[in-house]
């Protein structure tokens, strides 16, 4: 007979692969707030289940207590147990078990900030709709964490291998996306969203050295044809023993197809409080140094002492959105 532990972690890996089959498939159109929903279940059910391990496997210890009422209404000293309208005992949250986890050192704050922002993602979810681009991919990159960081947790409290399940999200290079979602404006709702990861993953930059667990994992894939079935697999790495591999200037040219001109004509069709002034070359130098949205070619590739011309990633207007506000689309 299983323990109320193990059903528990059943319970919580099957909410988990379900999560993940209904975000990989590609029609389902409400995967991102589904694969929310299934995921909090998962997280809440390994909490308990960590829980009924701590205690013994007792179940009282997953109960909320509560004062009882004595009939002139005040509060008796004797404690009983909290109940559903169902009249069944009601357990603790998510949030309550993760903070009593961290406090007492069994759990790292990096989890559960990132359960945090998967809570908020799926409130927002439950509660109203969110429909552009840069909010679905926020989502997967939350997704992506929490998923890497529940592998991690099981095997790091229940010692369990989770390596057959394949657990991973569709990027969304896998998914096609209609060609108008890119100027899709965020609404306020979905702003105060991206506001609130982007201040937990600030809040976490300094605590998070060398953790092996994550708030957002961004992933960036790229597809080119291979000419041989012997076709070397390669991965990026910044280890200076790593072997060395050059791209071809017509690459280079694909990956970062604009000049300055060509991405400041794009903001100012893009931005609608777009200025060309301190602010934007400010914002624009920032982005510079970071190679997934820019890339410094030497006039004269062979003189390290030639003029430096700048060019640019689509993926730096990610960043723009961030601080100016885009253009409304006409219906």
């Amino acid at each position: 007979m299983k323990t109320r532990t193990q059903e528990l972690l059943n319970k919580s890996i099957a909410a988990m692969v379900s999560a993940i089959e209904i975000y990989n498939k590609p029609d389902f159109l409400y995967r991102g707030e589904t694969f929310a929903i299934l995921a909090i279940n998962s997280w809440e059910l390994l909490f308990k289940a960590k829980a009924l391990q701590e205690n013994n496997n007792k179940v009282t210890a997953l109960y909320v207590y509560e004062y009882k009422k004595k009939k002139n209404g005040e509060k008796s000293k004797k404690k009983v147990v909290k109940k559903t309208r169902s009249q069944n005992p009601f357990t603790h949250s998510l949030e309550f078990m993760g903070v009593r986890f961290v406090e007492r050192k069994l759990l790292e704050a990096t989890v559960m900030k990132n359960i945090e922002a998967l809570i908020e993602l799926r409130d927002s979810a439950v509660h109203f709709y969110n429909y552009s681009l840069q909010f679905n991919i926020r989502l997967q990159e939350i997704g992506t964490a929490s998923l890497r960081n529940y592998v991690l947790l099981m095997k790091e409290w229940f010692d369990k291998d989770l390596a057959k399940y394949n657990f991973y999200l569709m990027p969304l290079s896998f998914i096609s996306l209609d060609e108008s979602i890119d100027v899709i404006l965020l609404n306020n709702e979905e702003k105060n969203f991206v506001k609130f990861i982007d201040a937990l993953e600030d809040e976490s930059v300094d605590d998070n050295t060398g953790s092996a667990y994550s708030i957002a994992l961004n992933i960036d894939i790229g597809f080119s044809k291979s000419k041989s079935k012997d076709a070397i697999k390669m991965v990026l790495s910044n280890d200076p023993d790593a072997t060395k591999i050059t791209f071809t200037e017509e690459q280079i040219r694909e990956r970062y197809p604009l000049d300055y001109r060509a991405l400041t004509d794009i903001c100012n069709k893009r931005y609608i409080d777009f200025k060309v002034n301190t602010k934007y070359h400010r914002l624009r130098k920032s982005f510079e140094s970071k190679p997934q949205y820019a890339h410094q070619r030497y006039l004269d590739p062979g003189n390290l002492n030639s003029s430096i011309k700048i060019f640019y990633n689509h993926a730096i207007l990610n960043e723009f959105d961030k601080y100016y506000d885009r253009e409304q689309v006409k219906s």
